[in-house]
């Protein structure tokens, strides 16, 4: 029976080739000289640190654009608040979301079983959606009103198969 995996992933090398681009751009530019501004990465974790809270929103500003050039989504971003650092710093953290949690894959399952076609179903398999179908077109429709649907994270699409 055909069916696919509907995860939320993200390529842990191209976060990380997106940080040391972002590092490498910060050094270089003019308008972050002796700001001392950084990002810091632990897993999927990233500081950001700078003088002010202006030279900050900047700081993001470059990290999301090397994020989008290296194909990471900005859906997994979550962003905690501005706050005050040592040395009359601020920083911020931010958190990349991986994994599709209890409530997404709800929302998931009743979006496909409200606008997929007859006889597509879907069941939760820890942090992924198996779908399947008797028909590989269905599969593609369900495709289709999943990647339509705005879920507030990436959603990929592995495992297809017939």
């Amino acid at each position: 029976m055909p069916s696919f995996d509907v995860v939320s992933e993200v390529d842990r090398q191209e976060v990380r080739n997106a940080v040391d681009q972002a590092q490498r751009e910060i050094g270089t530019r003019f308008d972050f000289k002796g700001t001392d501004s950084s990002i810091e990465q632990h897993e999927l974790v990233l500081t950001l640190r700078s003088v002010s809270e202006d030279r900050l929103a900047a700081l993001r500003v470059v990290l999301e654009e090397k994020l989008v050039k290296r194909g990471v989504s900005l859906k997994g971003l979550d962003y905690a608040d501005v706050e005050e650092a040592s040395h009359n710093t601020v920083r911020q953290v931010a958190t990349i979301k991986v994994g599709i949690g209890s409530d997404k894959a709800r929302e998931i399952n009743k979006l496909i079983k409200e606008k997929a076609p007859k006889g597509v179903s879907s069941q939760t398999q820890g942090e992924s959606i198996r779908v399947t179908s008797k028909k590989r077109d269905d599969l593609q429709a369900a495709m289709a009103a999943i990647k339509a649907a705005d879920l507030g994270i990436p959603v990929q699409f592995e495992n297809l198969r017939n």
